[in-house]
């Protein structure tokens, strides 16, 4: 316990007051006077940091746990000493230390100073103290108090509040900290202008209304940390952030930290550190990559398969199976009526004749047709003759019509009744157009992009070869 000059308790500083008479000749301020004193030594007894008190003398009169702990002195046996001379500190720095403390009742406001003081073992401590006047009841100083901490304690408290400001202002990733709710409690600058927000503006909001995708992945792993603690790596999560100009669909790199109040006993939880980097260029670089060397590897093995076929046409029926893998869920392939035909040779409109098709029912191999010759009914404008007419590749789309007109759309231009994403590359060989191959998606899948054209006309280059080829040797 700390201790004072009197009775091993803890005192106040400053001139005794008089001692007032209650009723019956008692002393009605004695009851009070102890309670005080035990609140005071009990709120001594319970500071984090050390402290001690010297009277207008340099008598040390208060000294509480702290200071115990750090230098092994008890109260019993610091309080009544005369400064720190001889014990707390080497004879040949008292004056010096003694003289710095003091000065303090003479100064106006709080000094700060660094010394070492002895421990009862024997050992130096270097300490950080911050000492300032006591004054009594008529305002002049009575003597002066000293917190003191280890100086390594001190720069630890000091780093970890530069950074702590250092990430929520000047941090390159974002910092949020999460509340117990799931609401964002402090936001900064970085993670605000990846949530397309002012930094106040985000404060106490739930997460549905910043993110319009991925709320519930980050709410399961914000729960995730809160109830069992940090992941032990870091999470890849793709949201989309509503800005003002649209949603953007973002992939975050989120490690997560829980916070745990120091000042419990038991460790409560005070919400979640949420860190996250914006890694979408380097994802999709990624993606990008491992999908160009599947198809690369695609087109090797359909090679290789289709060389060992004796019939050309089924040759074009591997090259279109290889291809559908990840790709489409359906494709087919029509070929000019009548063979194929030269840049300004056709007569007329193009007409083309299905030759193979991907089953629409169960997973298998292309189908061979075409050997009646009949034209397709497609009507004009369709993609797979605009396509002829352009010698290039082209794209359609159902778009967002409802599921009944998609199916429309998609069986009056004679395909499946679940596409709603078609892609159509010519097939040219020695100068001549040969047909058309179409792929077709359903909707679970995205619209074909440009660099689906690009590979499909790798493919068609292939499918091309092999239809000239059975046309030359008249087996089809």
């Amino acid at each position: 316990m700390s201790a004072s000059r009197r009775s091993g308790t803890t005192d106040e500083l400053g001139p005794d007051e008089p001692e007032r008479e209650g009723p019956g000749g008692s002393s009605a301020g004695s009851e009070g006077s102890a309670g005080g004193s035990d609140l005071l030594a009990a709120l001594l007894d319970g500071m984090d940091a050390a402290l001690c008190a010297f009277d207008g003398d340099g008598v040390v009169t208060h000294w509480n746990r702290e200071a115990e702990r750090i230098l092994g002195w008890t109260a019993a046996e610091a309080v009544g000493r005369h400064g720190f001379a001889g014990w707390a500190v080497r004879e040949a720095d008292a004056e010096e230390v003694e003289g710095r403390l003091m000065s303090a009742m003479q100064a106006p406001g709080r000094q700060v100073h660094e010394f070492a003081l002895l421990t009862k073992d024997g050992g130096r401590v270097l300490v950080r103290t911050q000492s300032a006047a006591v004054r009594g009841p008529d305002g002049k100083p009575a003597g002066v108090y000293c917190a003191f901490s280890e100086v390594h304690a001190q720069i630890d408290l000091e780093r970890s509040i530069a950074l702590s400001e250092a990430l929520f202002e000047d941090a390159s990733w974002g910092v949020v900290l999460v509340d117990a709710d799931l609401r964002p409690a402090v936001v900064n600058a970085h993670a605000a202008r990846a949530l397309g927000i002012g930094r106040t503006s985000v404060l106490g909001r739930p997460l549905g209304e910043l993110l319009a995708q991925g709320v519930e992945e980050l709410e399961s792993a914000l729960t995730h940390v809160l109830a069992e603690g940090a992941p032990p790596a870091p999470a890849e999560i793709w949201v989309r952030v509503r800005t003002p100009e649209g949603e953007r669909r973002r992939c975050w790199r989120c490690g997560f930290v829980r916070l745990a109040s120091p000042l419990a006993e038991e460790p409560v939880p005070l919400g979640v550190g949420w860190l996250f980097q914006d890694v979408t260029e380097g994802k999709q670089a990624e993606q990008e990559a491992a999908l160009l060397r599947f198809r690369v590897n695609q087109l090797h093995r359909a090679a290789r398969a289709a060389a060992e076929c004796e019939d050309p046409a089924e040759a074009a029926t591997v090259h279109l199976d290889f291809a559908l893998a990840g790709f489409a869920d359906h494709a087919l392939i029509d070929r000019v009526a009548g063979g194929a035909v030269a840049d300004g040779e056709a007569a007329g409109p193009v007409r083309l004749v299905r030759v193979a098709v991907t089953p629409s029912g169960a997973p298998g191999p292309s189908l061979l047709g075409g050997e009646a010759g009949l034209p397709v009914r497609y009507v004009e404008g369709h993609p797979a003759l605009q396509c002829v007419a352009r010698s290039g590749s082209v794209r359609a789309d159902a778009g967002s019509m409802p599921a009944e007109q998609a199916r429309q759309w998609a069986v009056g231009r004679q395909w499946p009744a679940d596409a709603v994403h078609a892609l159509c590359a010519v097939l040219r060989s020695r100068g001549r157009t040969v047909g058309v191959v179409t792929f077709l998606r359903g909707a679970g899948r995205s619209a074909f992009e440009r660099s689906d054209a690009v590979y499909a006309e790798d493919v068609a280059v292939r499918i091309a070869s092999a239809l000239d080829l059975a046309e030359a040797l008249g087996s089809r």
